[in-house]
């Protein structure tokens, strides 16, 4: 396989690293919390710039208002909860006092998807990508790995307008290289292939380039895309891709509904309708269990990839 990884970190210590480091470098930089500093590793941060944190308590609703009212004042607020209380518990609030009047907010969201695991169905948002990337001006952000998750901290500071950052809980492998550029809104070709491209966000990127090398030993050549901004969406690379391959797999840790799959499918029904294929979870709430256990049973997984590419192919 061309990516491998050493050591494996959650994307939530991705967030605090690119958050301690923002300390430092963005004085306008504020950070604010529901009462979960150590889920979101903002613990850096606060030791760095601590009148520049504001501790709001679990009253989501009041934090966002907090967070549009600072960037009124030439601050750059970078919100902290989990990803169901980040949007779903708060959507009124972020559409009304964010989206609505482009306010400069960081909506930072951890323990998305399924991969929450143990804490269960009321906890693991399967439709939050669906309902951030609906509000008009929302920028939507899905990084894969350790790096790419600092990386993509740093990156929205210095983006004007509101963002949707998403990232998980479980340690995963950290395959992308620590200098690899983040670039907001442009995909990256992880992998060249001939007989199909696989498009993936978050966590199943890795996934995929299992997928991927797996297929090849059985002669079956796949080009793996990351694409870690959902909105706006690189369009340019999958159409050149497809143009190539001819087939789609979409691969995604969210419903299909809403998702990275259907922002895809929908612009290539615009552009160049294509045979696809989608990994998410079918229109389902998710359940207490391990990450590994759940990405199989609703599959999300590197197995779940290479089953949808053996159907396309057929």
């Amino acid at each position: 396989m061309k990516f491998t990884y050493t050591e494996k970190k959650d994307t939530r210590s991705g967030f605090g690293a690119g958050l301690a480091e923002l300390a430092d470098t963005h004085p306008n930089v504020v950070a604010l919390c529901a009462d979960l500093i150590g889920s979101l590793k903002m613990e850096k941060f606060i030791e760095k710039a601590p009148e520049r944190f504001f501790q709001t308590g679990i009253a989501e609703a009041n934090m966002m208002g907090l967070a549009a009212g600072l960037s009124i004042t030439g601050k750059i607020p970078f919100t902290g909860t989990f990803a169901n209380f980040s949007t779903s518990r708060v959507y009124d609030q972020i559409r009304q006092s964010i989206a609505y009047s482009n306010k400069n907010v960081k909506i930072c969201a951890s323990h998305a998807g399924l991969t929450l695991g143990e804490d269960g169905a009321t906890h693991q948002v399967l439709e939050d990508i669906g309902m951030m990337k609906m509000l008009p001006g929302m920028t939507v952000i899905n990084p894969c790995d350790y790096n790419q998750t600092k990386a993509a901290t740093l990156a929205i500071a210095d983006f004007e307008g509101p963002v949707y950052l998403r990232f998980g809980r479980p340690v995963v492998p950290v395959f992308i290289p620590e200098d690899m550029p983040f670039e907001i809104g442009k995909g990256i070709m992880l992998q060249e292939g001939t007989d199909v491209t696989i498009v993936a966000t978050g966590h199943l990127v890795w996934e995929s380039l299992i997928a991927a090398d797996e297929l090849e030993k059985e002669g079956i050549s796949c080009e793996v895309i990351n694409i870690h901004t959902i909105k706006p969406l690189d369009e340019e690379i999958i159409l050149k891709s497809i143009e190539k391959t001819g087939k789609i797999v979409t691969a995604e840790e969210h419903n299909y509904l809403g998702g990275l799959g259907e922002s895809i499918a929908g612009m290539l029904a615009r552009k160049r309708p294509t045979r696809q294929e989608f990994v998410a979870v079918n229109d389902t709430f998710g359940e207490s269990a391990t990450p590994a256990e759940l990405m199989k049973k609703y599959k999300i997984d590197s197995t779940a990839v290479k089953e949808a590419v053996k159907r396309i192919l057929a």
